[in-house]
C-alpha cells in the first residue's frame, strides 16, 4: 500500500515491521530513491512476471531473492546529522572515512526497522550499493562501491543487528572513498549529484560446514564483444564460476561460452593452456570465526581451493577431469586427475537447463529494456534442476557508428598497433598523449608498481583535459597481479584507447563479466589486444623516438606533434592505431 506523500513504485512494497516476513519479495525502507541497482531489479521483476518464456524451463525456480532497499533519504539524513561532509571535504584516507562512518549514529527513524529485520532474518545477507549514478548506461559505477557479505547467523539479535549496521555504514562510506571521488572526477560528475541507497538481499547458496556459497554464479550479456568460432556478437556471452560471483566481476578466471553454442570448445590452443587458465579457487561466505575488521569489505569472505568444493560434493555438477594418458577431458569427477571447471555436466549433458534459463532471461530482459542487457545470477543445484536467483540487470552500450576497417589498413607505413581482437566500435582522431609501459624495463613481478606509477600521471592528464592512449603488457584491470596490471578504473580513467600486449607469461581471455570490462564498454573506450599469431606487433621503436614529457621508472609519457588516429570495427573486431 502506498501512503500519501510516498513515491509510487510498482511491485515494491513498503517495509512494515509487523507484517514483514523473509519471503516478501521486494520492500523499501524510506521515502527517497531506490538507486540504479534496485531500480534495475524492479524492472527485472516486471520482466520475469510478464515477458519470461517458461515453456522449456518450467521446472526451475527463478526469482529475485528477497530484498529490502534502504532508500536515499536515510543516507542523506545520516550524512547530514553526523556532519560527515565536513570530514569528506578535507579529503581524508579511506580508512579515516570508514572509521568516521562506523562511529556515527544512525537516523532514529531507521533503527527500529533494522532491528525488526535482524530479528526475523537469520541467513547470509549481501549488503550492496545502489547509488543514483550506479548502473547508468553511459556513466556506470560498476565495482566502484562496496558490497559486503555478512553471515547473519549469530544467536542473539543484538549481534546480528550490529553487524548489519556496520555493513550498511561501510557501503555508505564507500560513496566518498578515493576511487569513487576520482571516478566522478574522470567522468565530470558533480559530488552533490550522488546519493546512496543500500540493498539488503538474501545470498543464494548452500551451507557446507563453515562455508556458504552458490553452486554456480553467472554473468550473461546479450551482446558479445569477443565472439569466437561460429558465434555472432548478437548471440551474447555467458561467464560461469563456482562460488560467489565475485570471481567473475573481479575479472578472475572463469568459464566463458556462447549461449548459442554451449558445447563449443573455448578459444585456447591446447588443453595445457586451458588448464592454466581455469578457475582454481572460489569465494564463499565464512560462517565460522573471523577476525573483527568491520572496515574491510572481505571481512566475512574466504577464498577456498577446489578441493573444498569437491569435499562438499559440488564439483560433480560443474567440473571435468583431465585424463593425461589420453590427453582428454572427461566430464564429472568420477576418476582421479586434475579438475577443470568447464561446467560440462550442465552445458554439454544438460543435468540442469542452465543455458536455457540464461537465454530465456536475456531475451526477456532485453525485450523489457528495449536494449541489450547484462544480468547477474546465482544458482543452487541440489536438488536438480535447481533454483536460479536473479541478482542484477543493467543495459549495455553496443556498436552504432559507421566504421568499416579494411584489411589493407592493418598494414603499411604509419601503423603503430593493429589488432584482430579489438573491443568497441568507433574512431578517435585527437589523441596526442601516449602513456606506455617501457618494454626494456617490464617485469611481470612489478605490475603493482606500474599501477602505482600510473595513478598520479592519469590524474594530471585528467585535470588538464588531455585524453590519452595507454599501452602495456597483460590485462589492464586484472585482479591478479600475475595476469596483468592490477589497476582500478579510476587509476586509468582518462585513457580513451587502451592497448594490451600479451607476453609468454601474461596471457588469457578478456573477462566480459568484470566490472572493469563493463566500464570499458559503457565509456566507449577502444580496447585493442595485439594478436601475435597474426604477426601484429607494437612499433615500439617509433614510440621511443618521440620526445618524452615524462621519463618514469616503468612508464614513459610522450606528447605528439600530430594526433593519432584510432579506429575499431566492432563487427569484424579489427582495430588500428596510426600515426602520420
Amino acid at each position: 500500500m502506498v501512503r500519501e506523500g510516498e513515491p509510487s513504485r510498482p511491485g515494491v512494497q513498503r517495509f512494515e515491521r509487523d507484517f514483514f516476513t523473509p519471503g516478501s519479495p521486494f520492500t523499501v525502507i524510506g521515502q527517497g530513491e531506490l538507486g540504479g541497482k534496485a531500480a534495475g531489479l524492479a524492472a527485472a521483476q516486471s520482466a520475469l512476471a510478464n515477458r519470461l518464456d517458461r515453456r522449456e524451463i518450467e521446472a526451475v525456480e527463478i526469482a529475485i531473492p528477497f530484498l529490502t532497499v534502504i532508500a536515499t533519504d536515510h543516507f542523506e539524513a545520516f550524512v547530514a546529522s553526523n556532519r560527515l561532509l565536513e570530514l569528506v571535504a578535507r579529503e581524508p584516507t579511506d580508512d579515516d572515512i570508514a572509521r568516521a562512518f562506523l562511529a556515527a549514529d544512525l537516523p532514529a527513524t531507521l533503527v527500529g526497522d533494522l532491528r525488526s529485520l535482524a530479528l526475523q532474518v537469520r541467513q547470509p545477507l549481501a549488503v550492496r550499493s545502489s547509488s543514483l549514478l550506479e548502473d547508468a548506461t553511459h556513466h556506470p559505477f560498476a565495482g566502484v562501491y562496496v558490497t559486503k557479505m555478512i553471515p547473519n547467523e549469530a544467536l542473539d539479535v543484538d549481534t546480528r543487528y550490529r553487524k548489519l549496521v556496520e555493513a550498511i555504514k561501510l557501503v555508505w562510506a564507500s560513496t566518498f572513498y578515493r576511487a569513487a571521488r576520482d571516478y566522478r572526477a574522470v567522468i565530470g560528475v558533480d559530488e552533490s549529484s550522488e546519493r546512496m541507497a543500500v540493498i539488503l538481499q538474501e545470498v543464494v547458496g548452500r551451507r557446507h560446514g563453515s562455508r556458504f556459497y552458490p553452486d554456480l554464479s553467472a554473468v550473461g550479456r546479450s551482446y558479445n564483444y569477443y565472439p569466437s568460432g561460429h558465434a555472432r556478437p548478437e548471440d551474447g556471452v555467458g561467464e560461469l564460476a563456482l562460488g560467489l560471483g565475485k570471481t567473475i566481476v573481479d575479472g578472475e578466471p572463469a568459464w566463458s561460452y556462447s549461449p548459442a553454442f554451449p558445447k563449443s570448445p573455448p578459444p585456447y590452443n591446447d588443453l595445457g593452456e586451458l588448464l592454466e587458465n581455469t578457475q582454481t579457487e572460489f569465494w564463499a561466505v565464512n560462517m565460522g570465526p573471523a577476525p573483527y575488521d568491520p572496515a574491510r569489505e572481505t571481512e566475512y569472505l574466504v577464498r577456498c581451493p577446489l578441493a573444498d568444493a569437491e569435499a562438499d560434493d559440488v564439483l560433480r555438477l560443474v567440473a571435468s577431469t583431465y585424463d593425461p594418458s589420453a590427453n582428454r577431458l572427461v566430464p564429472g569427477v568420477g576418476r582421479s586427475g586434475p579438475r577443470l571447471l568447464n561446467f560440462a555436466p550442465l552445458l554439454q549433458y544438460g543435468l540442469a537447463p542452465v543455458n536455457a534459463v540464461h537465454r530465456a532471461l536475456l531475451d526477456a530482459c532485453a525485450a523489457a529494456a528495449a536494449a541489450p542487457v547484462e544480468i547477474e545470477l546465482a544458482w543452487t543445484l541440489d536438488p536438480l534442476p535447481g533454483r536460479c536467483g536473479f541478482l542484477q540487470m543493467r543495459s549495455m552500450v553496443v556498436p552504432g557508428a559507421d566504421i568499416d576497417l579494411q584489411e589493407a589498413e592493418m598494414h603499411g607505413d604509419g601503423l603503430l598497433v593493429a589488432s584482430t581482437t579489438a573491443l568497441g566500435h568507433g574512431s578517435l582522431e585527437g589523441l596526442r598523449d601516449v602513456v606506455y609501459v617501457r618494454p626494456d624495463r617490464f617485469d611481470p613481478a612489478r605490475t603493482p608498481e606500474i599501477a602505482r606509477e600510473i595513478e598520479p600521471l592519469n590524474a594530471a592528464l585528467v585535470r588538464g583535459g588531455r585524453p590519452y592512449l595507454l599501452l602495456g603488457f597483460g590485462r589492464w584491470g586484472s585482479s591478479d597481479a600475475r595476469g596483468g596490471v592490477p589497476v582500478g578504473w579510476a587509476q586509468i580513467g582518462g585513457a580513451r584507447a587502451i592497448v594490451e600486449v600479451p607476453t609468454d607469461e601474461l596471457r588469457g581471455e578478456p573477462s566480459q563479466g568484470s566490472h572493469f570490462f563493463h566500464n570499458l564498454t559503457a565509456f566507449r573506450v577502444l580496447y585493442l589486444t595485439v594478436d601475435r599469431q597474426h604477426r601484429h606487433e607494437v612499433d615500439w621503436a617509433w614510440l621511443e623516438r618521440q620526445p618524452a614529457e615524462l621519463e618514469g621508472v616503468l612508464l614513459r609519457h610522450v606528447r605528439l606533434d600530430r594526433p593519432l588516429v584510432v579506429k575499431v570495427d566492432g563487427r569484424t573486431r579489427r582495430g588500428v592505431v596510426r600515426h602520420d
